[in-house]
């Protein structure tokens, strides 16, 4: 039996959950059946580099280093580059990863199937095309013209370059498909993400040493790029009226990026600065959700937030605002009368709603019972659906209903049950 090439398309491999998610997939893929090749570009200064992740897990990128954050005419030799190649990997499936290398990556792969001889008797190369939304870029990060623009570029894309279209909850399905009107109901599969529990791990201690944290306060954490789309100025002004009733709180920024001075200076502004502390990015962040007993989440705009899931993962309970793929992930919602939902994981607010996100913080402090079953909870729901192994089995088994005769092993019928359309 031979192999399946696979080429894998990011744009970069910068600090967060897509740069783990096509390392796991790299790697993780069953070797007797499947041969991957990653393709990424340079990561942004002050963006964080997870490159060392992909070498610790054996994966050795091609860098295409033009291949950078936004559209532009550079992309033009993204595309010789990619269908460079295309051509020496001569792959049966690419697979790309988020908006940028969504876009560069399935034009190269359609011109990729089409530039062949038997085009002259109307037959392009035999190889799938698959686009894994893990967020979109459909509102919330541009204006409004470009926006559109933006939306009608992936609804070609959709309909002319893409066999089948990935994503990582039901919610951002019916966002992408049903709400924005890119691609076909039938191109849909939802994929939930995975992680890896032998990552995660309980060693409380080491953040309240290291911030000298006393017993008694409530430790809120955030974690992801502090970038306009995580809305970190909702989470310091929620955090100032929190204060401002008298609770004891401390508040932990876990990530970096370009907004940093600026949102420094907002806590400062707010008189808040000595009760906020920025760890910026830290290769041990699963450790440090040992010693949260809240985190949060203040997003315009999400897919399935992996920082959520590691939370859960690890027996914390989680506020968040109540956007993208957040709801998937909250269980059965349980209450709603409070000016904020309360869930079996959780509460989620309406985005913005920096009053009410307050509120639901107190609500949760004040209750640490509460939040100690949140946290047990989620950590179930989490580790019988999100695992790692769970997402290469999806990822295989999707990968062999496209190639069919390729090969001879057929998917378990667990494999099968697990991702079928809710």
């Amino acid at each position: 039996m031979s192999h399946v090439r696979i080429v894998r398309i990011i744009d970069r491999l910068n600090i967060g959950g897509p740069a783990r998610h096509v390392v796991w997939l790299a790697a993780g893929l069953d070797r007797e059946q499947f041969e991957t090749t990653l393709i990424t570009g340079a990561v942004a200064p002050g963006e964080g580099d997870m490159s060392y992740f992909a070498r610790a897990a054996g994966i050795e990128p091609l860098f295409i280093k033009q291949m950078s954050r936004e559209l532009n005419l550079r992309d033009a030799l993204v595309i010789a580059k990619l269908l460079r190649h295309l051509w020496k990997l001569e792959p049966q499936i690419i697979h790309t990863h988020k908006a940028k290398a969504g876009a560069v990556g399935r034009i190269a792969a359609t011109i990729y199937k089409w530039m062949t001889p038997s085009v002259l008797w109307l037959r392009p190369r035999r190889c799938y095309v698959i686009h894994t939304y893990h967020g979109h870029i459909f509102h919330s990060y541009y204006g409004k013209a470009k926006t559109r623009l933006f939306i009608a570029i992936e609804r070609a894309l959709a309909r002319i370059c893409t066999d089948r279209i990935v994503v990582i909850s039901e919610q951002q399905r019916r966002e992408i498909s049903e709400q924005f009107r890119v691609g076909r109901p039938d191109q849909f599969q939802v994929i939930p993400l995975g992680i890896d529990f032998d990552e995660m791990n309980n060693r409380r201690g080491r953040l309240c040493q290291e911030l000298g944290i006393p017993e008694g306060e409530a430790i809120i954490g955030i974690v992801g790029r502090l970038c306009e789309v995580k809305n970190h100025a909702m989470f310091f002004e929620s955090a100032a009226m929190l204060l401002s009733t008298g609770v004891p709180a401390r508040f932990v920024v876990i990530g970096d990026g370009h907004l940093r001075n600026a949102l420094e200076s907002l806590s400062r502004k707010l008189a808040i600065s000595d009760r906020v502390s920025f760890l910026g990015f830290r290769e041990d962040i699963a450790s440090a959700y040992a010693d949260l007993d809240l985190v949060a989440l203040t997003s315009l705009n999400e897919g399935t937030p992996l920082s959520l899931i590691e939370a859960m993962a690890c027996g914390r309970a989680v506020a968040a605002t109540e956007v993208g793929g957040v709801i998937d992930l909250m269980g059965t919602r349980r209450d709603s009368s409070y000016g904020f939902s309360i869930w079996d994981h959780g509460v989620t607010v309406p985005s913005r709603d920096a009053e009410g996100f307050a509120r639901a913080l107190q609500f949760l402090i004040e209750r640490p019972e509460l939040r100690r079953e949140m946290g047990e909870r989620g950590r179930a729901f989490v580790r019988a659906r999100l695992s790692k192994e769970r997402l290469i089995e999806d990822i295989e088994d999707l990968y062999r209903k496209l190639v069919g005769a390729d090969l001879e092993v057929a998917p378990s019928h667990e494999a099968q049950a697990m991702i079928q359309p809710q």
